[in-house]
């Protein structure tokens, strides 16, 4: 894949720049206790192995305590590969319960968990090797970074004060934007008024990138998979040869970022 340097680096937060899956356990299932209410609020033993392997079926936060559900009620792993979105809308419809109600449940349970013990919170998150160094560097080489997520811009900022890494203020979108990455994407390619602009986009979820590469209007962004996010070698291999997404390592990313072409 060849591609001139880019002037803007778009990145996604959760499995690009932070692994948080300690994290997302105990939010989930904290969550889980308080909409379902289980007669122990100890988790088994071997829910949190599931609950990190199936990692990457989830979308957005709201799926969570729902996948936690779908494993408790016994729902083959295998199914849930196959189709986690009709297994998470049928748990959500049989339960009448709401994605919007769970999604604000859930942060709500971060945002006080946070004020009770934001140490013990950021604790249970772990930025990848280089990748912090890497965002340091970035605004002295001329490249803009901005990070797209589906987490709350909120909790992006408070983990990045963490590592005294200072965003620009308008740099980070987040669920409060309630745009699908496509559009911010569009969006800052408007704001550079006709200056000339090279965006690459780093994201760790297919389906996402490939929802990208489906806009004909943004065809010279270059998209790249993650392959130390929350993905699998299936979606590697989807990858590879494709000539309108690459395949990039946590090594070309943090050591080698000139390089990658």
């Amino acid at each position: 894949m060849s591609a001139i340097a880019p002037t803007i680096l778009a990145l996604d937060f959760d499995g690009v720049i932070c692994d948080g899956l300690i994290e997302y356990f105990q939010t989930a299932w904290g969550t889980y206790c308080q909409i379902w209410s289980p007669s122990s609020e100890t988790p088994p033993l071997d829910l949190a192995p599931k609950f990190y392997r199936l990692r990457p079926v989830i979308e957005v936060g709201w799926e969570m305590p729902v996948l936690i559900r779908a494993l408790l009620l016994g729902v083959a792993e295998e199914k849930m590969w196959q189709d986690w979105a009709g297994i998470s809308e049928q748990v959500v419809g049989e339960e009448g319960l709401q994605a919007a109600d769970i999604g604000a449940k859930l942060d709500r349970f971060r945002d006080e968990w946070i004020e009770r013990d934001l140490a013990g919170w950021l604790s249970l998150h772990r930025f990848y090797p280089g990748v912090v160094e890497r965002l340091g560097s970035l605004p002295t080489s001329g490249v803009k970074p901005y990070i797209i997520t589906t987490k709350e811009g909120r909790f992006v900022q408070q983990l990045l004060q963490q590592e005294n890494i200072d965003m620009p203020s308008g740099s980070i979108f987040g669920k409060e934007c309630k745009r699908p990455k496509h559009q911010i994407l569009r969006e800052l390619i408007a704001a550079s008024d006709g200056e000339p602009v090279s965006i690459w986009f780093i994201e760790d979820r297919l389906k996402t990138l490939q929802s990208v590469a489906k806009q004909p209007d943004l065809d010279d962004v270059r998209l790249y998979l993650a392959d130390w996010g929350y993905n699998t070698q299936a979606h590697h291999e989807l990858v590879r040869d494709n000539p309108r997404i690459g395949l990039l390592s946590l090594s070309q990313f943090a050591e080698d970022f000139f390089n990658w072409v």
